[in-house]
C-alpha cells in the first residue's frame, strides 16, 4: 500500500529502530537521565551552536505545545497565534485547557506578519480594558507552516524583534522542522533558530522516530520544567525511548538526510502534478504539497491512494495535501502517476 495522507503512517526510520535493538537490554536510569537522552542533548546542543541550552523530550507534538506553552506563559498571559496554527486550529484547545489562551491573527500563506504583529501586540497593551483582558505574552510560529511554507531569516529576526519590543517570548513548532531545514534556497538552519527563539522543538515523530519530540530551551528553561511535565502526565518514565532514537537522529547528519529525502520526492511529486494538471494551491518547498482537485476526481484517487484533506475553496473543488517522507520510494511516485492517469480530469 502507498500513502501520500501524512509524514508519520510508517513507523521509525531503519537506523533509529536498529539503534532501539541494540540498545533495548541494556539498563539505564528512567525519567530522561539515561545515557542516550543526555548523548542526544550534547549533540543537539553542538547542531545549535548553542552549548548553554536545555533540552527535554517530549512523546508527541499537541502534549509539547500545550506544556511547553503552558510553562513560558504568566496566568494572565495568551498567545498568538495564526489563525490556520497548529495550536489553535488541529489540537482540539489542548494549550487552552492548560491555560494557554490563544489570540489569532490572520496569516499571510500561513506565516505572521512581523507588522501586523506588531499592530496587535500595540494595539491590546494600549487598550484601556487591557486589565480586563489577557495580555500578549508569547507568539507562536511553526516552521515549516500548516501550509508547508517556511520563514525567512529576516522575518524570524523581524518577529524575533516584535517580541522583544512587547516582552513576548517566542516558540516555534518544528514537527517538522527537518523537511524545513533541507528545503531548496532556505536561509534558516538550528543555530539561528536558537539565537531568535526562547523555546523550540525539534520534531522526530513525523521526522523519523517512531515518536519524540526535543524541546530547547537556548537560554535555560522555566524553573523546575521536568516538574512541570510530571505534573501535566508528560514525563516518560521509560525517558531512553526517546533519547535513543535523537540520539540515533543526530548521528552521521541523518536528521538532514531525512528532511532531504522529503524534499526531493516532494519536488518530483510536483512533476508528477503537473504532468496530469494539477494545479497547486501555493508554492511550498517542503514535503507538503496541496493540490486543488475537482471533487469527482479527489474522490476517484482517495479511493486508490490515501491522501489528505485538507479544505473546499468552492463547491465543486478540494484542497488535498500530498505528504512525502523519509519513507518515500520511487515506487510510490510510480504508482502515483498510474492512479493520476487513470483519474483524469472531469472538468
Amino acid at each position: 500500500m502507498i500513502t501520500f495522507e501524512n509524514d508519520y503512517s510508517c513507523g521509525a526510520h531503519p537506523a533509529v529502530l536498529q539503534r532501539l535493538l541494540e540498545t533495548n537490554l541494556v539498563p539505564q536510569p528512567g525519567y530522561g537521565a539515561d545515557a542516550y537522552s543526555e548523548n542526544a542533548r550534547q549533540k543537539i546542543r553542538a547542531a545549535c551552536a548553542c552549548p548553554d541550552a536545555e533540552v527535554f523530550f517530549l512523546s508527541g507534538g499537541t502534549q509539547t505545545n500545550a506544556v511547553v506553552l503552558a510553562s513560558i506563559l504568566q496566568p494572565w498571559e495568551g498567545v498568538i497565534a495564526a489563525q490556520t496554527g497548529h495550536i489553535h486550529v488541529h489540537e482540539a484547545g489542548a494549550p487552552e485547557a492548560l491555560g494557554a489562551k490563544i489570540l489569532p491573527l490572520p496569516e499571510r500563506l500561513g506565516k505572521l506578519d512581523p507588522g501586523e504583529l506588531w499592530s496587535l501586540a500595540a494595539s491590546l497593551l494600549a487598550d484601556e480594558n487591557i486589565e480586563h483582558m489577557v495580555y500578549p505574552g508569547a507568539v507562536y510560529i511553526s516552521h515549516p507552516t500548516e501550509w508547508g511554507t517556511l520563514y525567512t531569516k529576516a522575518e524570524l529576526q523581524a518577529i524575533s524583534e516584535v517580541c522583544k519590543e512587547f516582552h513576548m517570548r517566542l516558540y516555534l513548532d518544528g514537527a517538522r522542522l527537518a523537511y524545513g531545514l533541507m528545503a531548496k534556497d532556505s536561509d534558516v538552519d538550528l543555530p539561528l533558530i536558537a539565537s531568535l527563539c526562547d523555546a523550540f522543538y525539534i520534531g522526530g515523530t513525523k521526522c523519523g522516530a517512531l515518536c519524540g519530540e526535543a524541546v530547547v530551551f537556548p537560554q535555560g528553561a522555566p524553573a523546575h520544567f521536568c516538574n512541570f511535565i510530571k505534573k501535566h502526565g508528560a514525563l516518560m518514565a521509560k525517558g531512553r525511548l526517546c533519547g535513543v532514537q535523537f540520539d540515533a537522529l543526530f548521528t552521521d547528519g541523518l536528521y538532514s538526510e531525512i528532511g532531504r529525502c522529503g524534499v526531493e520526492m516532494a519536488e518530483r511529486l510536483k512533476i508528477i502534478l503537473a504532468k496530469h494538471k494539477i494545479p497547486c494551491f501555493m508554492d511550498t518547498p517542503t514535503n507538503q504539497q496541496f493540490a486543488v482537485l475537482e471533487n469527482a476526481r479527489y474522490n476517484a484517487i482517495r479511493e486508490k491512494v490515501p491522501v489528505g484533506f485538507w479544505s473546499n475553496p468552492d463547491p465543486g473543488h478540494t484542497i488535498v495535501r500530498f505528504a512525502t517522507a523519509w519513507y518515500t520510494t520511487d515506487a510510490y511516485l510510480e504508482a502515483l502517476d498510474s492512479v493520476l492517469s487513470a483519474c483524469p480530469c472531469t472538468e
